[in-house]
C-alpha cells in the first residue's frame, strides 16, 4: 500500500442559494475527495462569523471518513484556522473514536494521531439570538422518548435529521414537529478506493453528526443541539494494550463533555449540546418507550442498523444482528409479546438458535461484548432476568451473576445545562416511582 505521508483539510464552500456545502480533502500523494451537504430547509438570518466557525468545525471532524484509508502520519490545515485546543480535541476525537477501527485492522489502539495547528487560539465569537432545542431523530426509541419527554413537559423544539429521509418520513409525520433534512453525500472515490484495499471501518459517526447538528441548529436559529445518548454508551466493548475500545464513543459521556467544551470556547452559551437522556440505562429508555411512545411509533421506528444501508428504502428490523437481539431483550418485559413479535415477523428472538451467541456476548458470559450500540452487561442480564419470568427455559439456558444491588432505573449524573436539568428532572420524577 502506497501510504501518503500527510492527510490535508483543504477548505469548503458553502452556497447559501443552493443550500449546499462542499468539504475538500486530499492526501499528499495528489489523491482528493468532495463531500457535499445538502441542508433542505428554510434559513433564519443566522450570524456568518459563527456559521463559519462550525462550518470548520465539521470540515475537521467529517474528514475522519477519509483519513482513514491510509492514516498517515501528519494532519495539516491548507485553508482555514486550527487553534491548539481544537488540535487537540480532533486529535483525541480522531484516536479514541478510531478505536474499533484499529482493532478490527490489527492495528496498534495507542496510534497517535498529529493535528497541525496554525493559529494559537481563537476569539470567542459573540452571542447570537438563538433560542429553543433542535433534536436529532435517528429513527430509534431514543430519540422518540427525548422528542415525546419535551412535549409533555411544553418545551419548545423542532427535529431534523441526517439522511435515510425515505425511511424517515413515515416517522417525521407521526412526531407531527417542524423538521430539519440534511443530506450527506460521500465522495464516490472513497467507495471505490475501499475496494482497493485500504483501510476501512467503523468511525465515530456521531461525532460527524452533532457538528452537522450545530450547523443546522446555527441555520434554524435553535440554542440548543439535543442527542439522545444514555449512559451505557460510556461502558467499552473491550480493554487491549492498555487502551478501552468503545464502539460508542462518540456517544459516550467523555466526548460530550468535550465537545461541549469546543463550543464553550468558540460560542460561550449561545450555542449548546447534551443528551437529555445521559443519565438513564438503555433498558429503562425502553421501559419509558412502552408507556410512552411504543404504540404510536410501531411499524415506523428501528435501531437495527441494516434498515439505514443504502439499499435500504424502508424501516425493519433484520432480526439477525447485535442490536435486533439487545432490543427485542429490553422491550421483552414491558410490551405485550404480541405486538412485539409482529416487528419481527413472527420471531421470538430470545429462542432463536442463531442468535445465542450473540445473547451469550449481549450478556458478557462468553466472548466480548458484541460491536454495536448496545447497552451494559449488567443491565443485559438485568433484562435478561425480567425475560427469564415470561420465558422460564431462558434461566437454565443463560446463567450469571447481577449484583442485588443494581437497579437500572437509579438516574446517574449527566452534562445538562442546569435550566434542562429542572426540565428532565421533572420528566423523569413520575418514572422513578415505579
Amino acid at each position: 500500500m502506497n501510504r501518503p505521508d500527510s492527510f490535508v483539510f483543504k477548505y469548503y464552500v458553502f452556497d447559501q442559494d443552493l443550500k449546499t456545502l462542499e468539504l475538500k480533502y486530499g492526501f499528499s500523494n495528489g489523491l482528493e475527495f468532495t463531500e457535499i451537504y445538502y441542508f433542505d430547509f428554510d434559513f433564519v438570518d443566522y450570524n456568518d462569523k459563527q456559521l463559519n466557525r462550525a462550518l470548520e468545525h465539521l470540515l475537521f471532524m467529517a474528514g475522519v471518513s477519509y483519513f482513514k484509508a491510509y492514516t498517515s502520519d501528519l494532519v495539516s490545515v491548507s485553508k482555514g484556522s486550527l487553534s491548539k485546543n481544537e488540535a487537540k480535541f480532533y486529535a483525541k476525537t480522531y484516536e479514541k473514536g478510531l478505536g474499533e477501527f484499529w482493532y478490527v485492522n490489527g492495528l496498534d489502539p495507542n496510534t497517535k494521531i498529529e493535528f497541525k495547528s496554525n493559529v494559537r487560539h481563537k476569539k470567542r465569537l459573540k452571542s447570537g439570538k438563538h433560542e429553543g432545542l433542535l433534536v436529532g431523530i435517528g429513527g430509534g426509541k431514543d430519540s422518540l422518548v427525548v422528542a415525546e419527554a419535551l412535549k409533555e413537559q411544553g418545551v419548545d423544539f423542532m427535529t431534523w435529521s441526517l439522511n435515510h429521509r425515505q425511511q424517515l418520513e413515515p416517522l417525521v409525520n407521526r412526531l407531527e414537529t417542524r423538521h430539519a433534512y440534511v443530506d450527506r453525500t460521500i465522495d464516490p472515490k472513497l467507495l471505490e478506493l475501499n475496494k482497493t484495499g485500504v483501510f476501512n471501518g467503523h468511525i465515530p459517526i456521531s461525532a460527524i453528526i452533532a457538528c452537522v447538528g450545530v450547523v443546522v441548529a446555527i441555520l434554524t436559529g435553535r440554542r440548543d443541539v439535543v442527542v439522545a445518548n444514555e449512559q451505557t454508551a460510556s461502558e467499552p466493548n473491550l480493554h487491549i494494550q492498555g487502551v478501552d475500545i468503545n464502539h460508542q464513543y462518540s456517544k459516550s459521556l467523555e466526548f460530550e463533555k468535550d465537545f461541549q467544551k469546543l463550543l464553550k470556547v468558540s460560542y460561550g452559551n449561545t450555542l449548546r449540546y447534551y443528551s437529555f437522556i445521559r443519565p438513564l440505562s438503555e433498558l429503562f429508555v425502553a421501559e419509558i418507550f412502552s408507556k410512552l411512545g411504543f404504540d404510536k411509533y410501531s411499524g415506523a421506528f428501528s435501531s437495527c442498523n441494516r434498515a439505514y444501508t443504502l439499499n435500504s428504502r424502508h424501516m425493519y428490523w433484520c432480526g439477525a444482528c447485535p442490536k435486533c437481539a439487545f432490543v427485542f431483550m429490553i422491550l421483552t418485559p414491558f410490551i405485550d409479546q404480541g405486538k412485539l413479535r409482529d416487528l419481527w415477523k413472527g420471531k421470538l428472538l430470545l429462542l432463536e438458535p442463531d442468535l445465542e451467541q450473540t445473547y451469550r456476548q449481549l450478556l458478557g458470559i462468553e466472548g466480548t461484548k458484541p460491536m454495536d450500540c448496545v447497552g451494559e452487561i449488567k443491565e443485559a442480564r438485568s433484562a435478561m432476568r425480567m425475560c427469564s419470568k415470561i420465558y422460564p427455559e431462558l434461566a437454565s439456558k443463560y446463567k450469571f451473576d447481577l449484583p442485588e444491588d443494581y437497579d437500572y432505573r437509579k438516574v446517574s449524573d449527566s452534562s445538562m445545562p442546569k435550566d434542562i436539568q429542572k426540565i428532565f428532572n421533572n420528566f423523569i420524577s413520575k418514572y422513578t416511582k415505579i
